[in-house]
């Protein structure tokens, strides 16, 4: 009869070496990557800001250049861009090796407003002021504040709920002012570039800016109040009774 040979038994002993030697230069290799020019960050890139300077942008997020490309996750670089009052979104995207991509989305202009000494700025729908564009671009299609105390929190009411505004609607109110009641402490006064009196209130604005549009679009200029109930009054028969009760 044949000689049955004994299978040859497993050198376990150099598999454990060889699994040690490859830890060790897995190991040797991550401590060389990591203090290595290519693992930091070289370039932070900020692009589509325009209110939000770069300055400042740069003094909020986590990172600088020379920081390690992996230690800070984009999510929360892209959370501390968005506690800038100027900014709704941020995108961050990294680039290997060493790019930091920040794309900023800004709440819009919605209003202009007149300062103390008489310079322009311009409101967000965040309510935050920054300077007016120097070539006025956006003034001619939205409204300017005039008469508003600097904290008062129904103008920050306002610049949300302007926002909400249709382009075509917005672009018609020329001027918006305050004058509070008591039963509308938010009671404001508006004028349309199409010759229209606006008394509304902020509070009930985003519900009546349809009928005011179908009003303006139909209606001949007038003096319309929105409130509880809504009237038209055409400002030609308002000249007709100052005539006929002098």
């Amino acid at each position: 009869m044949p000689v049955l040979k004994e299978p040859e038994r497993k050198r376990k002993g150099n598999k454990k070496l060889l699994a040690i030697l490859i830890l060790l230069f897995a190991a040797l290799l991550a401590v060389l990557f990591f203090n290595s020019s290519i693992s930091k960050i070289s370039e932070i890139q900020i692009t589509g800001n325009q209110y939000a300077t770069a300055a400042q942008i740069g003094s909020v997020i986590p990172i600088a250049k020379g920081d390690a490309f992996f230690q800070t996750s984009s999510g929360a670089i892209e959370a501390a861009v968005k506690e800038l009052t100027q900014v709704k979104e941020a995108k961050v995207t990294k680039i290997f090796p060493g790019v930091v991509k920040i794309t900023v989305t800004e709440h819009p202009v919605v209003a202009f407003e007149l300062t103390a000494d008489g310079a322009l700025s311009a409101l967000l729908s965040s309510g935050t002021s920054v300077a007016a564009p120097k070539d006025g671009a956006g003034l001619m299609n939205k409204p300017v504040l005039t008469g508003w105390e600097q904290e008062d929190p129904v103008k920050l009411e306002l610049t949300k709920q302007l926002a909400l505004i249709p382009e075509k609607q917005l672009s018609d109110l020329s001027e918006i002012s305050p004058i509070p009641s008591k039963a509308y402490p938010d009671r404001i006064r508006m004028f349309t570039r199409t010759k229209f009196e606006v008394i509304t209130a902020v509070s009930v604005l985003p519900e009546k800016i349809e009928a005011l549009n179908a009003v303006i679009e139909t209606q001949e200029p007038g003096k319309i109040t929105m409130l509880l109930a809504d009237t038209y009054v055409p400002f030609s028969s308002e000249g007709e009774n100052v005539e006929s009760g002098s």
